[in-house]
């Protein structure tokens, strides 16, 4: 059946407390893809952030962030009072504040999580604790020690912690003991309030695709944890890290810096890690977007120590060995693949033997020179639909840094004369086309330029910041949104 969704990360929503929050803007998001005939909503991975905030560089593949936690619930809970959460009101409200987000946020759930101790029956905390041991000491026990020294990676770490001396590790837990389980009541509330929205959002006809970036950082309790799993020097240094070659966008290519998985070691235990992490995503979401796809086919790897991508190679990947270990396990969940870079006959193999839907971005259709399989005329049913993704231009941006005769083929292509009246044909030939599911940015329905865009990759500061203003999401702009729904057949009552 065809359907429609909106893209929407949960820090771009409003609130009053600096950051898109799991809280009543969260449920109001819902209702107005209720309203507007919506089936999904797209959000990018929900982890904690590091350095440079970007939700693809978290400390954990499996944690959620606890800048999500909302705060007002929490008051609910009568674990904080509304004159405890003041400090977190910050303006501008149309920008994330992650500086301010850092320095208070946490001593805001250490706050509630002293109240909670004290004041709470915990057979669920308990509960919780109890289900996600496999991830959720390791994880706890990495924050508290990372917390004694923010700034610096776990290989700084002393080295009795860096090498996980058991020991050690044992002595810091019994000294540390509250520390730790305020990092597993973080997670708790998180996981409380996420799956709670989650069970409103899917009562309400309305399914939440999530994203799974295919690395994880460095600086995570994932690779702390189990240093074997990556390509790791003696050291515990990565040998390798993860990128993408020099291209049109990027002459020097991009170096994302994440270590590389050793999948020959992954391969022999069955891909546990693996199976571990997808079941982990089944339980949060409807639908996984899994990012870089064509990583699995061949991965690009760069030597360390490098400055720039310039000098990596492509490496095959462990291909349908994985997903054929990942159904027999887990069945055939819904699967996105980000399928988008450079692809070679391979990868499209792989995606054939998968069945999974691959993405279709509109940005990519339009170069005047060539035909494109991202222009709409030639995509296909197993796909999904896009006008741009969050590393994008927003579509009045894209459209304002069109050269001359790009944009002219466009317009003859839409049959359109402006740019206002260009950005909403953009969105119809998602609707229109013969992709099952079209994802629109919400930037590009309510028609904003650059200022509202998201990431600019490969670059750092000013990322991951843009916020919904209070009030925008009109009954006017939900009518909008179901017409073309109706129209195109993306809904059926």
């Amino acid at each position: 059946m065809r359907a429609s969704g909106i893209l929407l990360h949960v820090s771009s929503l409003p609130g009053g407390y600096g950051i898109g929050t799991l809280g009543k803007e969260a449920y109001r998001f819902v209702d107005f893809l209720s309203k507007a005939n919506q089936k999904y909503w797209q959000v990018l991975p929900l982890g904690p952030t590091s350095f440079g905030d970007s939700p693809y560089q978290t400390f954990s593949a499996f944690a959620g962030n606890p800048y999500f936690i909302d705060l007002d619930l929490l008051v609910e809970d009568d674990l904080l009072t509304t004159d405890d959460c003041r400090i977190l009101m910050t303006k501008p409200i149309d920008k994330v504040d992650y500086a301010h987000q850092y320095r208070y946020r946490i001593l805001m759930l250490k706050k509630a999580y002293n109240q909670f101790v004290h004041n709470t029956q915990l057979s669920e905390f308990y509960d919780f604790k109890l289900k996600h041991s496999d991830w959720l000491e390791d994880y706890a026990l990495f924050m508290a020690i990372k917390y004694q020294k923010p700034e610096a990676d776990w290989s700084k770490w002393k080295p009795e912690y860096k090498n996980r001396n058991k020991r050690a590790l044992a002595l810091f837990a019994n000294s540390h003991h509250q520390e730790i389980d305020f990092w597993k009541f973080v997670q708790y509330k998180f996981f409380m309030q996420w799956l709670r929205l989650k069970e409103y959002a899917n009562a309400h006809n309305v399914q939440i695709i999530g994203d799974m970036p295919i690395y994880v950082s460095y600086d995570s309790a994932d690779v702390w944890a189990r240093p074997e799993y990556w390509q790791l020097d003696e050291g515990l240094k990565p040998t390798v890290v993860a990128g993408v070659p020099p291209d049109f966008y990027a002459k020097t290519g991009q170096l994302w810096g994440n270590p590389i998985y050793d999948y020959d070691l992954m391969e022999q235990d069955g891909f546990s890690w693996w199976i571990k992490r997808m079941k982990s995503g089944f339980e949060i979401f409807d639908v996984i977007r899994i990012d870089h796809f064509r990583g699995f086919d061949a991965y690009y790897a760069v030597p360390t120590p490098a400055k720039d991508a310039t000098n990596g190679q492509w490496i095959k990947g462990p291909g349908y060995k994985l997903f054929s270990h990942l159904k027999a396990v887990l069945g055939n969940g819904k699967i996105i693949a980000e399928d988008l870079g450079f692809l070679t006959p391979s990868v499209y193999e792989l995606l054939a033997a998968c069945g999974y839907p691959g993405m279709k971005i509109l940005q990519f259709g339009f170069d005047h020179r060539e035909d494109s399989e991202y222009a709409p005329h030639n995509y296909s049913y197993n796909s999904v639909a896009y006008p741009g993704t969050h590393d994008n231009s927003t579509l009045k941006g894209w459209l304002k840094n069109l050269n001359k005769e790009d944009y002219r083929y466009f317009c003859d292509y839409m049959q359109v004369k402006n740019r206002r009246k260009a950005v909403d044909r953009a969105i119809i030939e998602c609707f229109k086309s013969p992709c099952w599911l079209s994802i629109i940015p919400i930037q590009d329905y309510l028609r904003l330029d650059d200022r509202a865009r998201f990431n600019i990759p490969s670059t750092l500061g000013g990322n991951w910041v843009w916020r919904l203003k209070p009030g925008i999401l009109t009954e006017k702009l939900a009518a909008r949104i179901r017409r073309l729904t109706r129209l195109y057949r993306r809904y059926k009552n």
